[in-house]
């Protein structure tokens, strides 16, 4: 998910408002959470060292903030994978680790056949939504309902 080293100016995401154009275009796009090994290249330390520096406990499933630590998403099971906010890893990065100038930069992934269906079904959905629209609508008028009426059956 980082194509790179953390090298640019990134803030906590408490501090988004003063982000430059570009940083904040690339933030406002990361809604992909990231792996351990993606931390772990983007930080460029060893993966031991990247679960000593995240805040997890073996008696709390979900601990308490730590701005000291490098805090993980929620999880719903111990056995749940470790993903973390691209812009958690920036202020951690930023803040604990000292890094001077930090570029958080989320490359979007291939469409799933899933995505594709989605895409397929909302795309059909706005065809109806057109039809229905050059329906013209009913009368609301009495006398217009009276001639309806008035017809033979069938």
């Amino acid at each position: 998910m980082f194509p790179r080293p953390l090298d640019g100016s990134v803030t906590s995401a408490a501090d988004s408002a003063g982000l430059n154009g570009d940083i904040g275009a690339v933030l406002s796009q990361s809604d992909s959470l990231v792996g351990i090994d993606d931390v772990q290249k983007s930080l460029n330390r060893s993966r031991a060292s990247v679960y000593r520096y995240t805040n997890t406990d073996p008696r709390n499933l979900n601990p308490p903030f730590n701005p000291r630590k490098l805090n993980p998403e929620y999880r719903s099971d111990q056995k749940d994978p470790l993903l973390f906010h691209p812009n958690e890893v920036a202020r951690f990065a930023k803040d604990v680790l000292r890094i001077k100038e930090v570029t958080v930069e989320v490359l979007n992934s291939p469409s799933t056949a899933t995505q594709q269906v989605l895409a397929a079904i909302l795309e059909e959905l706005r065809l109806i939504r057109s039809q229905l629209d050059g329906i013209p609508a009913a009368p609301s008028d009495l006398a217009s309902r009276r001639d309806r009426q008035d017809r033979p059956a069938a």
